[in-house]
């Protein structure tokens, strides 16, 4: 794989996301995550997940420039695949932890509030779904999974607002569960996916599935028309303009 750097250690598969300087969601970059998955699941010495990134981003988000060039068929083909990767996060069988080394923007926050714990650098970045100031929507399933993290009342500030929050603003308000020190998160990390790893697989699974069970039902149920509506807001005029705003440095 090319931008999903994998190691393995005592149970837990480390998958650190390394793609240039912001690690950019691309179409690619999300096909190599799911396969990291499928090697997570399937392997029975993989106990546990931890997912990370490198630099000063855990990730950026979309790769807002590249799918700039995507018809609306095949950006929606895209927003479905991603979706999906989210919500199998939110599902997944076995212990997933997010060690959030640095900015954690729009998407990657989607994929990191999916996980069942995030630990975040105390001193370092920002997380936000910001999508809202750059004119944009979000997903259901994201918004699902939000209520459920924070709550309805700090969920509807945190989209309504597309507030970039320090890292002592999003303990506060339930988007993070810990903060470190950045010497130190990848080994706290590693402890409490080792930790969760310890439960019985069957059982584990058995309880997230009940804990999300109602969360995914609403995602099921609502997903595909807020993927329908984020494609018709991504490309309106006025949304359109403000993306081609956006560049990102390799």
């Amino acid at each position: 794989m090319e931008h999903v750097i994998p190691t393995q250690s005592d149970g837990v598969l480390t998958l650190r996301l390394r793609r240039g300087k912001v690690n950019a969601i691309s179409e690619q970059f999300l096909a190599e995550l799911n396969s990291a998955l499928d090697r997570a699941e399937s392997s029975p010495d993989v106990r546990s997940v931890v997912l990370t990134g490198s630099g000063k981003f855990f990730s950026f988000g979309f790769d807002i420039p590249e799918f700039l060039s995507y018809s609306k068929e095949a950006f929606t083909k895209y927003l479905k695949e991603f979706a999906g990767f989210y919500a199998r996060v939110f599902l997944f069988p076995k212990p997933v932890v997010a060690a959030l080394n640095g900015h954690t923007v729009a998407g990657a926050c989607m994929i990191a509030i999916a996980c069942d714990y995030r630990i975040m650098n105390e001193k370092e970045g920002r997380i936000s779904l910001n999508e809202i100031t750059f004119g944009s929507s979000v997903f259901a399933g994201s918004v699902e999974i939000l209520k459920e993290l924070v709550g309805p009342r700090n969920a509807r500030d945190i989209l309504y607002s597309g507030a970039m929050y320090t890292p002592a603003e999003a303990k506060e308000i339930g988007l993070v569960d810990e903060l470190v020190d950045g010497s130190g998160l990848e080994r706290r990390a590693l402890d409490v996916a080792r930790t969760l790893g310890e439960k019985d697989p069957a059982a584990f699974a058995s309880v997230k599935r009940l804990l999300r069970r109602s969360a995914a039902d609403r995602i099921a149920r609502y997903e595909e028309r807020s993927l329908e509506e984020f494609v018709e807001i991504w490309y309106s005029e006025a949304t359109w303009a403000n993306l081609k705003k956006i560049t990102i440095r390799s």
